[in-house]
């Protein structure tokens, strides 16, 4: 039988040759999946001869790839926030951008038990996540900030069963409640002015930009939860009308824009009214990547 460090190069050409941008990457990732190895016993077993059962899934793995589908897909999962969550090809695959909006809102609201009520205790902090996916967002916030309630959102049923799966995983559905509808519409009425914040990655393509996508979004992901209905930031314009119906006197809403479009999103918060203290914050390569403002104290 050939070698670890053989089958690791011959993966490399196979994945090279099938368009992968990072073959060498893509391959390491996806040997150690079918040994079941992490990356230290890999390379203190480089010259060890692989067995046929980890060859032969190491090759379906590989031709899974070749096809397009995502590496994350394949392997089933997506570590982010430092937890891991299951995912396929009902939700979209958590990305890095993505954690600056959750950084945002814990180190917002840290240590916070949220404004007190007139009983003795403090009430818990009520956040809503519209448009769960894969629940990234609601559980991250659930599994960091332990004085929150989290209602998520989204459209997609199938979507849903994932992001429960996830909120079992990591010990939080007691916290997370998950309702099926567009946008903040399947909300309980009396969350309506009761929201300490609403957090969002909306869709943020274009119908007219969805074909320049790359093949393994185009064909893969969940069309609902990368492409807008219509123009790009459609879908945050919907959310900056509805927020301030559900949140609080000076609740925090934050949303993940795409690059280029930080400027006319915080645009339309301004011209909206019912807003002060807009916020953009870049991501770690300087592009514009949330969009965040509170609600007019009253």
């Amino acid at each position: 039988m050939p070698t670890i460090r053989e089958v690791y190069l011959l993966g490399v050409e196979h994945l090279r040759a099938s368009g992968s941008v990072e073959p060498a990457i893509e391959a390491e990732v996806l040997l150690r999946h079918a040994l079941q190895w992490n990356r230290t016993v890999l390379y203190t077993r480089w010259e060890t001869p692989i067995e046929p059962e980890p060859f032969s899934r190491y090759q379906e793995l590989l031709e899974a790839r070749a096809t397009g589908r995502p590496v994350h897909y394949i392997l089933g999962e997506r570590e982010f926030m430092s937890l891991t969550f299951a995912v396929d090809e009902r939700v979209m695959i958590p990305r890095p951008e993505t954690e600056i909006l959750v950084e945002f809102v814990i180190n917002t609201f840290r240590g916070s038990p949220g404004p007190r009520t007139p009983d003795p205790g403090p009430r818990q902090l009520v956040i809503i996540d519209v448009g769960t996916g894969s629940g990234c967002i609601a559980v991250s916030l659930a599994h960091y900030l332990p004085q929150a309630r989290v209602y998520a959102t989204d459209i997609s049923r199938p979507a849903i069963q994932v992001a429960t799966e996830n909120a079992r995983r990591h010990g939080v559905a007691e916290r997370v409640a998950f309702l099926e509808g567009d946008l903040l519409a399947p909300l309980p009425k009396h969350l309506l002015r009761n929201v300490d914040v609403i957090a969002a990655n909306p869709p943020y393509v274009s119908v007219a930009e969805a074909p320049m996508l790359a093949r393994e979004i185009r064909e893969f992901e969940p069309t609902v939860a990368v492409v807008a209905p219509g123009e790009a930031t459609a879908v945050h314009l919907q959310l900056i009308k509805q927020a301030p119906r559900w949140l609080r006197s000076g609740g925090l809403l934050a949303m993940e824009v795409a690059a280029g479009q930080a400027d006319p999103v915080r645009g339309a918060v301004i011209r909206d009214g019912r807003y002060g203290d807009v916020l953009v914050l870049p991501d770690p390569g300087g592009v514009p990547r949330i969009v965040s403002a509170r609600t007019q104290r009253q």
